[in-house]
């Protein structure tokens, strides 16, 4: 889980990328002399005193005059309305702008913590320069610099201190799930399909959703969750970057679910930024159900069933253990299935095999096909044991980590999955030398 969102935001060229990057301790955004070049938001993940916290890079604010300034602005906007705490960068070098004092009076309305770092005082002679940032109307600023890494500890230390109070639990024994995909694919619709009553807006225009909606209902006496990630607000003459955008969206989303609910469009067909959206619940571990939706559009004589199941078996060929459900949110038709598939997926992902039973199960498998010889070498599997659920974690012990080949991981995970039902959940399989 994350424990913060933060967004890091101000004029063009003050050193937010830089800040970005010195923070992440990689190179994971755009660094240019020239203004205004990041204009895609980019986040990254680290920790900090135990804390896992997510950064959101994000192009400058500025008034006028600058290109794509309603773009970045727009991009600001969205990672503002994400973050648990906001570092306002502004420059020691240039002093108090006009744009600063407008971007001051735009994050004093958000009633979010914010900080102000003080970029570029790369040298001790420059450190009393900070107070006149005080004109901004924070809290002491931080002085900081990008470039030599100065101050950067201290500025994580004011954002831990920052971070919203902990121990609030939202949800006790609900089963969460979220609902995720491209925009207008129907995942409104779907949720007030499921639940039977329109809690959600439902509209034909492209992200009518703000925000992420939790809804908790119950389902034959069990207690749900179900979150419907935000699509995108279009505003005046704004080119948003729907991909990054949904994969941000999608992320909070799915880190905070037990099970995630895959949809794709049935008029449209599967799109390359399905699979980016998808990849993220894959790396997270978590069960996924793929929702293919408006089945009601679609020509059936045209497109079987079974076609579009081996179509997206092949598109997202990571993706074996996901079941495939074909609804229609507009009639309802199947909708009343997916609650037991979420149901099943959830249970086998917290499936724990006793050790006994999967050696048995895994010394069969190695009888039946031995691991290849490399160079004359061939490992021997020694004994394997259950470390986690959620996904279902395994360790491997053998004689030589060096010789397991990937093909060979993925032969034994098919045993485990021919042995034990792991539908709709990913397994993981570790390899230690014993």
């Amino acid at each position: 889980m994350i424990d913060g969102v933060i967004a890091i935001v101000g004029r063009p060229n003050v050193g937010k990328s830089s800040l970005f990057n010195r923070i992440m301790g990689e190179r994971l955004s755009i660094v240019h002399e020239e203004a205004g070049v990041t204009r895609d938001r980019l986040y990254g993940k680290t920790t900090w005193l135990t804390k896992d916290l997510r950064f959101i890079d994000t192009g400058g604010i500025q008034i006028e005059g600058q290109a794509f300034a309603d773009e970045i602005g727009m991009q600001v906007e969205i990672a503002i309305d994400e973050a648990d705490v906001i570092i306002f960068v502004v420059s020691a070098m240039e002093g108090i702008t006009k744009d600063d004092h407008h971007i001051a009076r735009l994050l004093r309305e958000t009633d979010k913590p914010v900080i102000v770092a003080v970029n570029k005082v790369d040298d001790v002679q420059f450190k009393s320069d900070i107070y006149e940032f005080y004109a901004l109307g924070y809290d002491e600023p931080q002085a900081v610099s990008s470039l030599h890494g100065i101050g950067i500890g201290d500025l994580l230390d004011d954002i831990i201190r920052k971070l919203p109070e902990e121990g609030i639990t939202l949800y006790n024994d609900e089963l969460k799930f979220c609902i995720i995909g491209r925009p207008n694919v129907g995942k409104s619709s779907l949720v007030n399909s499921m639940l039977n009553q329109d809690r959600v807006i439902v509209s034909d225009i492209e992200g009518t959703t703000r925000d992420a909606v939790d809804t908790p209902f119950r389902f034959n006496g069990r207690d749900y969750v179900v979150i419907d990630t935000a699509g995108i607000r279009k505003r005046g003459k704004v080119y948003e970057d729907v991909e990054k955008y949904s994969v941000l969206r999608a992320m909070s989303a799915i880190e905070r679910s037990d099970v995630v609910l895959f949809v794709l469009d049935g008029e449209k067909g599967i799109r390359a930024q399905d699979k980016h959206v998808v990849g993220f619940a894959h790396e997270a571990g978590k069960p996924i159900i793929v929702v293919y939706n408006k089945w009601d559009t679609v020509d059936k004589e045209e497109t079987a069933m079974e076609d579009v199941k081996k179509k997206i078996e092949a598109e997202f060929v990571y993706l074996p253990y996901a079941p495939i459900a074909f609804v229609s949110a507009l009639t309802k038709k199947r909708v009343h299935t997916l609650l037991p598939m979420i149901e099943d997926a959830y249970l086998n992902s917290q499936r724990r095999i006793s050790t006994s039973v999967l050696n048995e199960v895994i010394q069969d498998a190695v009888r039946m096909t031995p691991p290849p010889s490399h160079a004359g070498k061939r490992m021997k599997v020694l004994y394997a044991s259950q470390v986690a659920v959620a996904p279902p974690t395994f360790v491997i012990f053998v004689s030589d980590p060096d010789l397991f080949h990937f093909s060979y991981k993925r032969y034994l995970e098919n045993c485990l999955r021919r042995a034990f039902d792991f539908t709709g959940t990913p397994i993981r399989i570790l390899v230690r030398k014993r």
